[in-house]
């Protein structure tokens, strides 16, 4: 993997060197290049903010260099594997960042970041970035850092240490916090008896009896009875899916615009890299135009359960009778948020957005990428079967079957 950080104190990236990612980065695991923002300036001051318009508080980044810096990162990093990088930008109004998201990022060949400071980068530079590149801002919490260096060491151990060969022993990476929805289990070392000061501390026998099974069980336990006491918010999330009961599901109204253009962004991220095209509708959409979709479909959206009904939304999909043939209907962006993929969610979208088909369909009719191999088998398995030629848009397929 290749990792480019751009950022006025290049100095601050210096423990990436250091344990597992350094190790990483000299057994060539890991690509890292970390640019100075000021090589990009043309003054002779280096000069790389100035004052807001408008008025305010702080200085905000110049766009001529950063323009420059990121032009610079994608003509020196270009392979056919990697045509542009994926970047990200550390911001307290972005994304969360996750252990799911993670998972997503370790599985692209190419990351870039971009570390803003004082009051952050003149807005332009991020409609400059997404015309070349798959652009994501990324939040580490609901808290506002000095500048975007923390985050990205936090993100680049997160991410390194899931590619191949950079943790030994690849067992330990299965059942940690936030893997499978849930937090780690407690563990223990020798002795198995500790006296404290006059306290003695045993070790639960369970894990002293040799019995894997209830070993396992007991692990088990502990993550669920963990997250449920100390992240109540995880426990309601990681519940298993075997369809729609134990969600809020309803149709979308405007107000679910935002969290939906986050949603397909992230669950379209994979296809745009296997296919090598960003041009997909779904990353290249704006807010306008999820919110004039949700007048064009009947779009349906999921979340976990809230008092307010302000809960997490972990999935969608969408459908509408063809305008021009009243005998199909369409379903489509149909998606679920990656820590809850694979566990039926999807399949029971699929059957809702089916379900809203007027009496007069016959057909039922769903469209994906040429390369969505996973996506083309899931269809098939549901009835559908694949249209010769080219799909209703470039590099993709149509899938067709009977309404029942």
């Amino acid at each position: 993997m290749r990792l480019d950080v751009v950022s006025i104190f290049p100095g601050y990236l210096a423990p990436l060197d250091l344990s597992l990612i350094g190790k990483a980065r000299r057994d060539g695991l890991l690509d890292l290049h970390v640019h100075d923002l000021r090589d990009f300036t043309t003054d002779r001051h280096r000069t790389v903010d100035d004052s807001p318009f408008g008025g305010g508080a702080g200085m905000v980044m110049k766009p001529e260099p950063w323009a420059a810096a990121l032009d610079h990162v994608v003509q020196d990093g270009t392979t056919d594997d990697a045509p542009v990088p994926h970047l990200l930008v550390p911001g307290p109004g972005g994304v969360p960042f996750t252990q799911a998201m993670a998972h997503a990022l370790a599985a692209e060949p190419w990351l870039a970041f971009a570390c803003g400071r004082y009051e952050g980068l003149d807005e332009r530079v991020y409609d400059h970035a997404a015309e070349r590149m798959p652009l994501t801002v990324v939040s580490l919490g609901d808290y506002v850092l000095n500048g975007g260096e923390v985050a990205v060491l936090a993100m680049v151990e997160a991410v390194g240490r899931l590619l191949p060969g950079v943790v030994g022993n690849a067992e330990s990476l299965v059942e940690e916090s936030h893997e499978g929805g849930l937090l780690e289990y407690p563990v223990y070392t020798r002795p198995a008896s500790w006296d404290d000061s006059g306290t003695v501390r045993e070790v639960p026998p369970v894990l002293l009896s040799g019995d894997h099974a209830a070993i396992a069980a007991w692990r088990h336990e502990q993550r669920v009875a963990r997250t449920a006491a100390r992240r109540p918010d995880l426990a309601a999330a990681s519940a298993t899916v075997a369809g729609l009961d134990d969600l809020d599901v309803r149709v979308a109204v405007p107000a679910d615009a935002a969290e939906l253009l986050v949603l397909q962004r992230a669950c379209w991220m994979q296809e745009g890299r296997i296919s090598g095209s960003w041009h997909i509708p779904p990353l290249e959409e704006a807010l306008e135009d999820v919110v004039r979709g949700l007048g064009e479909w009947t779009t349906w959206v999921a979340r976990v359960p809230s008092t307010d009904g302000s809960g997490r939304l972990v999935g969608s999909v969408r459908g509408r009778v063809r305008p021009d043939d009243a005998s199909v209907w369409e379903t489509g962006r149909l998606m679920v948020a990656a820590d809850l993929q694979g566990r039926g969610l999807g399949r029971a979208l699929l059957e809702l957005g089916e379900a809203g088909a007027p009496q007069s369909v016959s057909t039922l009719w769903i469209n994906t990428g040429r390369v969505s191999e996973a996506n083309i088998r899931r269809y098939r398995r549901a009835g559908y079967r694949l249209v010769p030629g080219e799909g209703a848009f470039p590099g993709t397929v149509d899938l067709t079957k009977p309404r029942r």
